[in-house]
């Protein structure tokens, strides 16, 4: 039963052409990029505007080179910047911190391997990542930041540079439609797309890795030295029908990327608790992997709603800043007085 957790799992429909047949008219329905960006622009876009009320700071940190203050060290700050005398002569590791840059740059990892191409209701997760992609990237592009995306599907196969603008974010929409579906048997090695990132990025960035994270084990430390170097934001897609499976019978059950298939009977409850079980245990696992790598984690669902989700997002880290920047902070652009003398 565990390996089926490793992968996405669904259930195999029973006519393949019905099936086929659906998904061109939901394709057809969904339109061109520009029509699918307006769409997003007057839904969502206005709505965060609106809630946001133009600070967008929380989406991306940024890093510069003027020191606008002095701190003491907290969880996840990045070492390269702890200040070696300050912390000597107090006694207590203290980091610097720069006067942010805006013009940062942002890349999307796109995990668009056959797990990702699921959902249980009205919407895939594959459509609830296009989506937030195009939606964030225009909130980037907009401020004046460039965005840059690497794909992945039975491997790295496309990587478009960071540029800025509108036009830009419409050729990513547009490379995500148009993308034809991964297809034979296909594991998902996210360590993969994390290792290839690490090699192509060389200046630091603001990351945001979109993913269901069911992938082969041995991603997480890879995660990990990438959130050393950039500021990396783990985007999770989930679906409800993976955390618990309701009463539907007996069903077959499909491995979305090995094609391997299995009957069950959801009608037994003792085989529904232990599936509620095992995907529990999963969920707390990777959570934990990613609390580990010292990353931020934003949770999309297909059932959810995704303004409600990056609002939930933003919050967080804007408490989280507010936490890691009070200590020693008596003014914006200039040093406590304490701190003075041991700089």
């Amino acid at each position: 039963m565990k390996n089926w957790f490793r992968k996405s799992v669904q259930p195999e429909p029973a006519e393949a052409p019905v099936q086929a047949s659906v998904a061109r008219v939901q394709a057809g329905s969904q339109g061109s990029a520009e029509h699918v960006l307006r769409r997003l622009e007057w839904t969502v876009l206005r709505r965060l505007d609106g809630l946001l009320q133009g600070d967008y700071r929380t989406l991306m940190r940024g890093t510069g080179m003027d020191l606008a203050d002095l701190r003491e060290y907290q969880h996840h700050d990045d070492v390269r910047h702890i200040d070696w005398n300050v912390t000597a002569r107090l006694q207590s590791p203290h980091v610097r911190v720069f006067t942010e840059d805006r013009e940062m740059a942002s890349w999307f990892l796109l995990d668009l391997s056959p797990s990702v191409d699921f959902g249980s209701g009205d919407q895939r997760k594959s459509q609830v990542s296009s989506e937030f992609v195009a939606v964030l990237a225009r909130v980037l592009t907009r401020h004046g930041n460039r965005v840059g995306a690497m794909l992945y599907g039975a491997g790295v196969d496309t990587v478009l540079p960071p540029r800025g603008g509108r036009a830009h974010v419409l050729q990513l929409l547009h490379t995500l439609q148009t993308r034809p579906a991964t297809t034979g048997e296909v594991t998902t090695r996210l360590d993969e797309l994390l290792s290839s990132a690490a090699q192509l990025l060389r200046r630091r960035s603001t990351v945001f890795v979109v993913s269901d994270f069911i992938s082969e084990p041995g991603w997480e430390k890879t995660l990990g030295r990438l959130a050393q170097r950039h500021e990396v934001v783990a985007v999770r897609l989930l679906d409800p029908l993976e955390l618990e499976l309701p009463d539907l019978g007996l069903i077959p059950i499909r491995d979305a990327e090995t094609g391997e298939q299995l009957l069950v009977d959801t009608h037994d409850a003792g085989f529904r608790q232990r599936f509620a079980r095992i995907a529990a245990q999963r969920e707390a696992d990777l959570r934990q992997a990613l609390a580990q790598a010292g990353v931020d984690t934003l949770e999309l669902s297909t059932d959810g709603d995704l303004v409600d989700a990056i609002m939930r997002f933003t919050e967080l880290r804007k408490r989280r800043g507010q936490v890691s920047g009070a200590a020693g902070r008596h003014g914006r652009g200039k040093l406590p007085g304490h701190l003075k003398a041991a700089a």
